[in-house]
């Protein structure tokens, strides 16, 4: 009989203080435990590890066994059983895509918004601020099967209050609600969470369009998503940066990254510019053609784990995107933890993300 596998709580560890030394051993012990358990619990995954003879007691990170990203749009994956689901993402994804379903019980979805909460808090402080959604409030309308998108708005809102949304339901830009909301909280630190095509389109070239600016000095924004769609409009992150400083004067911008298969596990931009692993997350970095482990400044396809997932094999997930690992612990930002840069989706992959669609 094997050993029981303990999965209560995810770890208390620090969320960006634990060096190389201390956090590679810990967090391999931990995602052991998890693949031991969707091993046991889904009958797919367990196929899948034994067809490729993977080592589900790996020595290191780089050993454990991992599953393509794309495999959640073709098959229904959980390791419990689906009287414990309480919520069912999706992936976002253009009209006659597959979507990718994830199945989420009462403990991984409490663990989403734990982690979440640590490693936001850390870039903004640990008291929720007045927030402005720039998006409309349509998108949160159905809480039991929801997109990334809404997951991303709900998910964020816990770090807000008196939350208002800047966009009318067919996503124009409500001037006359925001500057209301920005004037009941004048002088104080604003929250900002939107979807960067989303900040880009309705937000900034809104607000150029019609000549207007919004006294937004104070905001901090988060966002994620859509770079694909902003690339292809030839528009830079400091672009980005620049004219959302120009017409709202916002100086604090957090682009992060993540997916709807990790939900909780973000790698946020800290203030030089890098994405940054938590305590409870890694990327590796893997050669396309024969899938090794790259080192840092090699480009390869990005691997992410996490330690999150309990209810779905996703704590260790082959994205199709491209980057490349900066460093580990040696951030200007004083920062511990492998930071790294993303450089776009692989050449024929599918359109996906928290915003590169939505339906207008």
């Amino acid at each position: 009989m094997s050993d029981p596998i303990v999965l209560s709580d995810v770890p208390q560890w620090p969320v960006f203080a634990l060096p190389k030394a201390d956090k590679e051993p810990a967090l391999r012990d931990e995602l052991q435990r998890l693949t031991r358990l969707h091993y046991e619990g889904c009958p797919q995954y367990r196929a899948i590890v034994d067809k490729l003879g993977a080592k589900r007691e790996a020595a290191t990170l780089e050993e454990l066994p991992f599953l393509p990203v794309r495999l959640f749009k073709h098959e229904q994956l959980l390791s419990v059983p689906r009287s414990e689901v309480i919520k069912t993402m999706t992936s976002s994804g253009t009209s006659g895509q597959n979507v990718s379903q994830i199945f989420l019980d009462k403990q991984t979805s409490a663990l989403q918004v734990k982690v979440l909460s640590r490693i936001v808090g850390d870039f903004i402080g640990p008291k929720r601020l007045p927030m402005l959604v720039i998006d409309c409030r349509a998108t949160v309308a159905d809480r039991y099967r929801f997109s990334a998108r809404t997951a991303g708005i709900l998910g964020f809102s816990i770090f807000g209050r008196d939350v208002e949304y800047a966009l009318n339901d067919d996503m124009s830009l409500n001037l006359e609600a925001t500057r209301r909301f920005l004037d009941k909280h004048r002088d104080q630190p604003v929250l900002l969470f939107g979807f960067t095509f989303i900040v880009w389109q309705h937000l900034v070239e809104a607000l150029e369009a019609c000549g207007e600016t919004l006294p937004l000095e104070r905001g901090i924004l988060i966002h994620g998503g859509g770079w694909k769609q902003l690339q292809s409009k030839a528009v830079s992150a400091d672009e980005f940066k620049r004219r959302l400083q120009n017409v709202a004067g916002v100086a604090r911008v957090h682009n992060y990254y993540g997916m709807v298969e990790q939900t909780g596990s973000i790698f946020v931009e800290c203030e030089h510019g890098h994405l940054h692993a938590s305590s409870w997350s890694d990327v590796i970095i893997r050669d396309p053609l024969d899938f090794s482990a790259l080192p840092p400044g090699k480009p390869g396809l990005i691997q992410l784990l996490s330690v999150i997932p309990r209810s779905y094999p996703g704590h260790s997930l082959l994205s199709e995107d491209q980057g490349e690992i900066v460093g580990v612990d040696d951030c200007a930002c004083g920062r511990h933890g492998t930071y790294f840069k993303v450089h776009g989706r692989i050449q024929n992959a599918e359109t996906r993300g928290c915003s590169d669609t939505y339906s207008r």
